[in-house]
Protein backbone atom coordinates (compact mmCIF):
# COMPACT_ATOMS: atom_id res chain seq x y z
CA UNK A 1 0.00 0.00 0.00
CA UNK A 2 1.00 3.42 -0.70
CA UNK A 3 1.30 4.58 2.91
CA UNK A 4 2.72 8.01 1.65
CA UNK A 5 0.15 9.26 0.23
CA UNK A 6 -1.05 12.69 0.85
CA UNK A 7 -4.25 14.44 -0.10
CA UNK A 8 -4.02 17.75 -0.91
CA UNK A 9 -5.90 21.21 -2.32
CA UNK A 10 -9.05 21.22 -4.14
CA UNK A 11 -10.82 18.18 -4.94
CA UNK A 12 -14.42 18.84 -6.62
CA UNK A 13 -16.79 16.15 -5.68
CA UNK A 14 -18.05 15.70 -9.31
CA UNK A 15 -21.75 16.00 -10.74
CA UNK A 16 -23.00 12.95 -12.44
CA UNK A 17 -24.32 14.49 -16.27
CA UNK A 18 -27.25 13.14 -16.94
CA UNK A 19 -29.83 12.55 -19.75
CA UNK A 20 -33.37 11.84 -21.39
CA UNK A 21 -34.94 13.09 -17.62
CA UNK A 22 -32.08 11.79 -15.07
CA UNK A 23 -32.05 8.56 -16.78
CA UNK A 24 -28.76 8.31 -18.77
CA UNK A 25 -25.08 8.88 -18.03
CA UNK A 26 -24.03 11.78 -20.47
CA UNK A 27 -20.46 10.34 -20.90
CA UNK A 28 -18.86 12.90 -23.11
CA UNK A 29 -19.92 15.57 -20.82
CA UNK A 30 -18.19 13.88 -17.39
CA UNK A 31 -15.09 13.73 -19.39
CA UNK A 32 -15.46 16.82 -20.50
CA UNK A 33 -16.92 18.30 -17.19
CA UNK A 34 -13.21 16.12 -15.69
CA UNK A 35 -10.24 17.58 -18.11
CA UNK A 36 -11.98 21.17 -18.00
CA UNK A 37 -11.22 21.01 -13.99
CA UNK A 38 -7.54 19.54 -14.28
CA UNK A 39 -7.22 22.66 -16.74
CA UNK A 40 -8.59 25.21 -14.41
CA UNK A 41 -5.64 23.36 -11.55
CA UNK A 42 -7.78 21.05 -9.17
CA UNK A 43 -5.47 18.71 -6.92
CA UNK A 44 -8.14 15.76 -7.37
CA UNK A 45 -11.44 14.51 -8.44
CA UNK A 46 -14.27 12.30 -6.54
CA UNK A 47 -16.88 10.76 -8.69
CA UNK A 48 -20.07 9.04 -7.12
CA UNK A 49 -20.50 11.06 -3.78
CA UNK A 50 -23.29 13.42 -2.11
CA UNK A 51 -23.15 15.81 -5.40
CA UNK A 52 -22.53 13.13 -7.53
CA UNK A 53 -26.10 11.83 -7.09
CA UNK A 54 -24.45 8.22 -5.77
CA UNK A 55 -27.21 6.93 -4.08
CA UNK A 56 -29.48 7.15 -6.85
CA UNK A 57 -27.10 5.56 -9.02
CA UNK A 58 -27.22 1.81 -9.22
CA UNK A 59 -24.24 -0.36 -8.81
CA UNK A 60 -23.57 -0.85 -12.14
CA UNK A 61 -23.63 2.70 -12.95
CA UNK A 62 -21.36 4.21 -10.60
CA UNK A 63 -19.21 1.41 -11.91
CA UNK A 64 -19.08 3.13 -15.27
CA UNK A 65 -18.70 6.63 -13.99
CA UNK A 66 -15.62 5.50 -11.64
CA UNK A 67 -13.90 4.14 -15.09
CA UNK A 68 -15.02 7.33 -17.19
CA UNK A 69 -13.62 9.82 -14.62
CA UNK A 70 -9.93 7.19 -14.43
CA UNK A 71 -9.55 7.10 -17.89
CA UNK A 72 -10.23 11.10 -18.59
CA UNK A 73 -7.83 11.93 -15.62
CA UNK A 74 -4.96 9.74 -16.80
CA UNK A 75 -3.41 10.00 -13.61
CA UNK A 76 -2.94 13.60 -13.80
CA UNK A 77 -4.56 14.30 -10.57
CA UNK A 78 -5.59 11.48 -8.46
CA UNK A 79 -8.94 10.13 -8.45
CA UNK A 80 -10.67 9.66 -5.44
CA UNK A 81 -13.46 7.19 -5.52
CA UNK A 82 -16.45 7.21 -3.48
CA UNK A 83 -17.99 3.72 -2.80
CA UNK A 84 -20.03 4.16 0.15
CA UNK A 85 -23.31 2.23 -0.25
CA UNK A 86 -26.25 1.12 2.51
CA UNK A 87 -24.80 -2.15 2.64
CA UNK A 88 -21.06 -3.57 3.51
CA UNK A 89 -21.20 -6.52 0.57
CA UNK A 90 -22.23 -3.62 -1.58
CA UNK A 91 -18.99 -1.19 -0.64
CA UNK A 92 -17.00 -3.96 -0.82
CA UNK A 93 -17.96 -4.85 -4.52
CA UNK A 94 -17.37 -1.07 -5.26
CA UNK A 95 -14.05 -0.61 -3.22
CA UNK A 96 -12.70 -3.59 -5.58
CA UNK A 97 -13.73 -2.73 -8.74
CA UNK A 98 -12.04 0.42 -7.93
CA UNK A 99 -9.04 -0.79 -6.39
CA UNK A 100 -8.67 -3.14 -9.46
CA UNK A 101 -8.63 0.35 -11.45
CA UNK A 102 -6.02 1.63 -10.35
CA UNK A 103 -7.72 4.63 -8.21
CA UNK A 104 -5.02 6.31 -5.74
CA UNK A 105 -8.40 6.52 -3.17
CA UNK A 106 -11.44 5.41 -2.02
CA UNK A 107 -13.94 7.17 0.27
CA UNK A 108 -16.77 5.10 2.22
CA UNK A 109 -19.25 7.27 3.76
CA UNK A 110 -20.80 5.84 6.31
CA UNK A 111 -24.46 3.48 5.39
CA UNK A 112 -27.90 5.32 6.00
CA UNK A 113 -30.72 4.36 6.82
CA UNK A 114 -30.31 2.10 9.48
CA UNK A 115 -29.32 3.71 13.11
CA UNK A 116 -25.97 2.02 13.80
CA UNK A 117 -23.27 1.53 16.75
CA UNK A 118 -19.84 2.26 17.11
CA UNK A 119 -19.11 -1.04 17.12
CA UNK A 120 -21.42 -1.47 13.73
CA UNK A 121 -19.35 1.09 12.18
CA UNK A 122 -15.74 -0.04 12.86
CA UNK A 123 -16.32 -3.39 11.69
CA UNK A 124 -18.25 -2.00 8.64
CA UNK A 125 -15.51 0.26 7.43
CA UNK A 126 -12.44 -2.49 8.64
CA UNK A 127 -14.13 -5.22 6.59
CA UNK A 128 -14.11 -2.54 3.70
CA UNK A 129 -10.52 -1.52 4.29
CA UNK A 130 -9.02 -5.23 4.59
CA UNK A 131 -11.09 -5.98 1.19
CA UNK A 132 -8.59 -2.94 -0.95
CA UNK A 133 -5.36 -3.50 1.79
CA UNK A 134 -3.36 -2.36 -0.88
CA UNK A 135 -5.22 0.94 -1.41
CA UNK A 136 -5.84 4.08 0.76
CA UNK A 137 -9.11 4.39 2.27
CA UNK A 138 -10.64 7.40 3.65
CA UNK A 139 -13.87 8.03 6.06
CA UNK A 140 -16.63 10.27 5.08
CA UNK A 141 -18.60 12.01 7.54
CA UNK A 142 -22.08 13.39 7.00
CA UNK A 143 -24.38 12.80 9.49
CA UNK A 144 -26.98 15.04 8.31
CA UNK A 145 -27.77 12.82 5.43
CA UNK A 146 -26.72 9.53 6.76
CA UNK A 147 -28.31 9.43 10.60
CA UNK A 148 -24.41 8.03 11.72
CA UNK A 149 -21.65 9.99 13.27
CA UNK A 150 -18.34 9.07 12.96
CA UNK A 151 -16.54 10.19 16.35
CA UNK A 152 -12.93 10.83 16.18
CA UNK A 153 -13.00 7.42 18.82
CA UNK A 154 -14.66 5.15 16.67
CA UNK A 155 -11.87 5.94 14.10
CA UNK A 156 -9.08 5.64 16.44
CA UNK A 157 -10.53 2.04 17.16
CA UNK A 158 -10.68 1.77 13.28
CA UNK A 159 -7.29 3.12 12.40
CA UNK A 160 -5.51 0.68 15.21
CA UNK A 161 -6.94 -2.42 12.74
CA UNK A 162 -6.61 -1.15 9.38
CA UNK A 163 -3.55 0.97 8.51
CA UNK A 164 -4.68 1.79 5.04
CA UNK A 165 -7.54 4.09 6.50
CA UNK A 166 -5.38 7.01 6.51
CA UNK A 167 -7.56 10.38 6.84
CA UNK A 168 -11.58 11.37 6.45
CA UNK A 169 -13.84 13.74 4.78
CA UNK A 170 -15.64 15.61 7.24
CA UNK A 171 -18.76 17.40 6.04
CA UNK A 172 -20.72 17.21 9.38
CA UNK A 173 -20.20 20.92 9.87
CA UNK A 174 -18.88 21.25 13.62
CA UNK A 175 -15.27 22.79 13.21
CA UNK A 176 -15.29 21.11 17.07
CA UNK A 177 -14.87 17.51 15.50
CA UNK A 178 -13.34 18.58 12.50
CA UNK A 179 -10.09 19.80 14.85
CA UNK A 180 -10.56 16.00 17.22
CA UNK A 181 -9.68 14.52 14.23
CA UNK A 182 -6.41 16.48 12.76
CA UNK A 183 -5.21 14.96 16.09
CA UNK A 184 -5.39 11.57 15.93
CA UNK A 185 -2.32 8.93 14.79
CA UNK A 186 -0.30 11.92 16.13
CA UNK A 187 -1.21 14.55 14.25
CA UNK A 188 -0.71 12.64 10.32
CA UNK A 189 -4.71 11.66 9.97
CA UNK A 190 -5.15 13.73 6.89
CA UNK A 191 -8.45 15.46 7.22
CA UNK A 192 -10.57 16.70 4.25
CA UNK A 193 -13.25 19.61 5.01
CA UNK A 194 -16.48 19.15 3.44
CA UNK A 195 -18.11 21.97 4.18
CA UNK A 196 -17.38 25.39 1.79
CA UNK A 197 -18.41 27.48 4.61
CA UNK A 198 -15.94 26.57 7.31
CA UNK A 199 -12.64 25.99 4.75
CA UNK A 200 -10.54 28.97 5.77
CA UNK A 201 -11.01 28.01 9.30
CA UNK A 202 -10.53 24.63 8.86
CA UNK A 203 -7.50 25.20 6.54
CA UNK A 204 -6.14 27.21 10.08
CA UNK A 205 -7.67 23.77 12.38
CA UNK A 206 -5.38 21.59 10.50
CA UNK A 207 -7.64 20.40 7.48
CA UNK A 208 -5.21 19.65 3.91
CA UNK A 209 -7.92 19.71 1.49
CA UNK A 210 -11.20 20.33 0.58
CA UNK A 211 -14.27 18.36 -1.11
CA UNK A 212 -15.82 21.29 -2.32
CA UNK A 213 -19.22 21.10 -4.56
CA UNK A 214 -18.77 24.60 -5.58
CA UNK A 215 -15.68 24.01 -7.37
CA UNK A 216 -17.35 22.13 -9.92
CA UNK A 217 -18.20 25.61 -11.67
CA UNK A 218 -16.01 28.04 -9.98
CA UNK A 219 -12.82 25.86 -9.31
CA UNK A 220 -10.67 29.52 -9.79
CA UNK A 221 -12.05 30.63 -6.57
CA UNK A 222 -11.44 27.59 -4.51
CA UNK A 223 -8.09 26.77 -5.89
CA UNK A 224 -6.48 30.48 -5.44
CA UNK A 225 -7.76 30.46 -1.72
CA UNK A 226 -5.45 27.16 -1.27
CA UNK A 227 -3.01 29.35 -3.01
CA UNK A 228 -3.44 32.21 -0.97
CA UNK A 229 -3.13 30.24 2.14
CA UNK A 230 0.12 28.29 1.08
CA UNK A 231 1.81 31.02 0.37
CA UNK A 232 0.71 32.31 3.73
CA UNK A 233 -1.18 35.46 2.45
CA UNK A 234 -4.22 35.24 4.53
CA UNK A 235 -5.70 38.45 4.20
CA UNK A 236 -6.07 37.44 0.03
CA UNK A 237 -7.39 33.79 1.45
CA UNK A 238 -9.75 35.18 3.28
CA UNK A 239 -10.90 37.24 0.39
CA UNK A 240 -11.26 34.62 -1.41
CA UNK A 241 -13.12 32.45 1.04
CA UNK A 242 -15.88 35.91 1.59
CA UNK A 243 -16.20 35.28 -2.61
CA UNK A 244 -16.92 31.76 -2.33
CA UNK A 245 -19.22 32.59 0.48
CA UNK A 246 -21.42 34.66 -1.94
CA UNK A 247 -20.80 31.35 -4.80
CA UNK A 248 -22.18 29.19 -1.93
CA UNK A 249 -25.42 32.07 -1.66
CA UNK A 250 -26.15 31.96 -5.33
CA UNK A 251 -25.93 28.56 -5.93
CA UNK A 252 -28.15 27.28 -2.52
CA UNK A 253 -24.95 25.83 -1.09
CA UNK A 254 -25.32 22.62 -3.17
CA UNK A 255 -29.16 22.41 -1.34
CA UNK A 256 -30.03 21.60 -5.67
CA UNK A 257 -28.17 19.77 -7.46
CA UNK A 258 -30.19 20.97 -10.68
CA UNK A 259 -28.97 24.39 -10.03
CA UNK A 260 -25.27 23.55 -9.39
CA UNK A 261 -25.84 21.34 -13.01
CA UNK A 262 -27.54 24.45 -14.28
CA UNK A 263 -24.61 26.60 -13.14
CA UNK A 264 -22.33 24.50 -15.19
CA UNK A 265 -24.00 25.14 -18.44
CA UNK A 266 -22.49 29.37 -17.51
CA UNK A 267 -19.04 27.98 -18.48
CA UNK A 268 -20.02 26.25 -21.16
CA UNK A 269 -20.41 22.61 -20.01
CA UNK A 270 -23.16 20.43 -19.96
CA UNK A 271 -24.63 19.40 -16.47
CA UNK A 272 -27.82 17.59 -17.47
CA UNK A 273 -30.43 16.64 -15.80
CA UNK A 274 -31.04 15.08 -12.20
CA UNK A 275 -32.21 11.83 -10.86
CA UNK A 276 -35.69 11.89 -9.74
CA UNK A 277 -36.82 12.28 -6.74
CA UNK A 278 -35.07 15.31 -7.28
CA UNK A 279 -36.61 18.57 -8.88
CA UNK A 280 -35.43 20.05 -11.97
CA UNK A 281 -34.77 23.96 -10.65
CA UNK A 282 -37.15 26.53 -11.52
CA UNK A 283 -36.19 29.02 -14.68
CA UNK A 284 -36.62 31.88 -12.37
CA UNK A 285 -33.98 30.55 -10.02
CA UNK A 286 -31.30 29.96 -12.96
CA UNK A 287 -31.85 33.27 -14.18
CA UNK A 288 -31.27 34.70 -10.62
CA UNK A 289 -28.06 33.00 -9.79
CA UNK A 290 -26.68 33.87 -13.38
CA UNK A 291 -27.28 37.48 -12.76
CA UNK A 292 -25.98 37.48 -9.02
CA UNK A 293 -22.58 35.83 -10.66
CA UNK A 294 -22.21 37.82 -13.71
CA UNK A 295 -22.37 41.00 -11.03
CA UNK A 296 -19.36 39.35 -9.12
CA UNK A 297 -17.56 39.53 -12.17
CA UNK A 298 -17.24 35.63 -12.07
CA UNK A 299 -18.82 35.06 -15.22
Amino acid sequence: MNTSFVIRGVIPPLVTPLTDGGKDIDEDALQAHVTWLIEKGVHGVMPCGTTGEGPLLATSERKRVLEVVSEAAAHRVPVIAHVGAVTTYETVELACHAQALGVEVVSVVTPYYFHLSGEALTEHFCRIADAVASTPVFLYNIPQNTGNAISPLIVESIITRCPNVIGIKDSGGDLRTLQGFTSLDGGRFQVVCGNDQLLLRALQAGACASISGNANVFPEVVVELFNCFWHEDFASALRQQEQLDQVRELLQNGQSLSLLKRALGFRGLRGGSVRPPLLEVAPEIVASAEKGLRSLQLL
